[in-house]
């Protein structure tokens, strides 16, 4: 695969303000009903239809939070945000530090994942032979699950003109995920969001990216096929395309399954979100990579502000989007 993209246009802002929100609000949109599988179960905890932003019931993986909040997956992408923005850049070292702190913190009472807990592992057994050594933050978890997909749209976003952005991206992923896999299923998501940034269709930028992963061994090859099952796939809702790629959380499923959602809803942010968040599972991960892409494709503009103001976060949310969005309008009149 060659590390190189070509820019074709540069991104709008709105456009860019678009797939950053839209990452933050499909993650928490799906809140309370992350990771309910059984669809009675889902129906029978939420008898009026899932509606977004529910609050966790007692005993569930994110019981504790508020209607707002972001899951596991939207805390870690909050720390990369930030980084981002207050860099300039992607950094691993930074945001390596911020993750690791947060994660390490007992004032932290959100999930810990798999991704999470062995990267953990592994930066504290490093510490323990190298205490005064410097850490590379390239030691991740042997993970394949959407923990760098759902949190990639700031590092997308300042790095666009990049000619090596797919490099940048697997960097990124390496903090937490040091599995080809996960890189691959990463690069593929980046690529798909910055073909919408720059104002290309969904099914258009879907087929670049396969493009460009198709000869990319045995991990882009899986990522080329799963891509192409979503754009053949015809015919049946969003809900059983879901149970036919995978409710759960390794990218094979969750990645075609949120990409047919992209497809099938491109026009229509709320609908996407809610349609995917109903089908159950790993709901979160899924509306998160939604959101980024549907929010590229139709900007802020098109994203409900009224789901933009039910984000606990939103306050920071805005100070570090402007952050980037003055940076690209630099750039642009440079």
């Amino acid at each position: 695969m060659s590390r190189e993209t070509t820019i074709i246009q540069s991104p709008s802002a709105d456009r860019l303000r678009g797939a950053v929100w839209g990452q933050f609000i499909g993650d928490a949109a799906c809140l309370g009903s992350h990771w309910i599988y059984d669809l009675a179960e889902l129906a029978w905890r939420f008898p009026a239809g899932v509606q977004g932003f529910e609050a966790p019931q007692e005993g569930h993986y994110h019981f504790g939070k508020e209607p707002g909040d972001q899951t596991h997956y939207g805390d870690a992408a909050l720390l990369l945000l930030a980084s981002v923005a207050e860099l300039g850049h992607f950094a691993a070292a930074d945001f390596g530090r911020r993750f690791i702190a947060l994660m390490e913190s007992a004032d932290y009472h959100g999930y810990r994942d798999h991704a999470t807990k062995e990267t953990l592992a592994r930066y504290r057994e490093f510490r323990g032979k190298n205490p005064e050594g410097t850490f590379d933050y390239q030691h991740g978890a042997d993970d394949d699950q959407p923990a760098t997909v759902t949190r990639l749209a700031p590092v997308v976003a300042a790095h666009w003109q990049e000619k090596n952005l797919l490099d940048i991206v697997a960097t990124a992923t390496r903090v937490s995920q040091d599995n080809n896999r996960a890189i691959a299923y990463a690069q593929a998501h980046a690529l798909i969001l910055w073909h919408l940034l720059a104002g290309r269709q969904v099914e258009e930028a879907a087929r670049e990216a396969q493009k460009a992963l198709a000869t990319a061994g045995p991990a882009g090859s899986e990522v080329a096929a799963k891509i192409e099952a979503a754009l053949t796939l015809q015919g049946i809702t969003l809900t059983e395309a879901t149970l036919s790629f995978g409710q759960s959380c390794p990218l094979a499923s969750s990645f075609p399954a949120a990409l047919y959602a992209t497809l099938v809803h491109q026009d229509d942010f709320g609908t996407a979100i809610l349609a995917t968040a109903r089908a159950g599972g790993d709901n979160a991960g899924r509306a998160a990579m939604i959101g980024a892409w549907l929010g590229a494709r139709l900007g802020l503009q098109g994203i409900p502000e009224v789901w933009r103001v039910r984000l606990t976060a939103r306050d920071a949310i805005k100070r570090y989007v402007e952050r980037l969005v003055d940076r690209l309008l630099t750039s642009q009149a440079a």
